[in-house]
Order: C-alpha cells, then structure tokens, then sequence
C-alpha cells in the first residue's frame, strides 16, 4: 500500500499514543491530531483495509506489523530530524515542526548519511 504524508502522520500517532501504554480509540487520535472525526473515521478505514491497523470489537486501535514497521520509519526520522536542528541552534518547537514536514519527503540514501553523521559527530 503507497501511503501519502497524511496516511505516515496517523500511523507515527497511533505508534505515539501505542507506546503511552493505554487502549485508545479514534476519538483519541482526533484529540492527539486536532482532526475532525469523520476524517479520521475515514482514515481509520483505510488504514485498516491497507491492513497496517486492526480496530477490535470495542473500537480500540493497534498496529499490525507492517504498520508498526511504517510508523517506526517515520517517528526515527522526526526525533533525528529534530535532534539535528536543535543541535544546529533550532529552537524545539521550530526543530519539531520542520522535522514533521521532511520526514515525509527525505530520501532513505539522505537519512541514512545523516544518521551516520550525527552519530559518528556526537558533539554536533
């Protein structure tokens, strides 16, 4: 399944409110992303059918496999996307939300040199 930029942004929520440690629903992720429900509804079902989520009878919400290797994908780029701009002088709050825009977009060859750079300079 080739996912857009808004599908990435639900599965890294869904990885975020997974890893709090409490069931949630879809009106969790519509609190967490400020969307509206039937957007997320609508997101929630195509999710599913993508089979990268499964929503058991009560409604709750957890990743599959494949969603969760997507949603891992993602969050690592925007915490190192972050890091690395805060490191640069990057106030969090900006860092944060420049790293939310390019973690969509950069390539795997790019993310993976700056991976390697910000851990082989570690005083950057």
């Amino acid at each position: 399944m080739q996912l857009q930029e808004s599908g990435e942004m639900y599965l890294e929520t869904i990885l975020v409110l997974t890893q709090r440690g409490t069931p949630f629903r879809s009106i969790d992720v519509c609190e967490e992303m400020g969307y509206s429900k039937p957007s997320v509804s609508r997101a929630m079902g195509l999710l599913k059918q993508g089979e990268l989520i499964t929503v058991d009878a009560g409604g709750y919400i957890a990743l599959t496999a494949a969603g969760r290797e997507i949603a891992e994908k993602i969050y690592d780029r925007h915490k190192l996307l972050t890091a690395f701009f805060t490191r640069l002088g990057v106030d969090q709050e900006t860092a944060a939300a420049d790293a939310c825009r390019m973690e969509h977009v950069i390539s795997d060859r790019s993310f993976d040199a700056l991976r390697d750079f910000m851990r082989a300079h570690p005083e950057v």
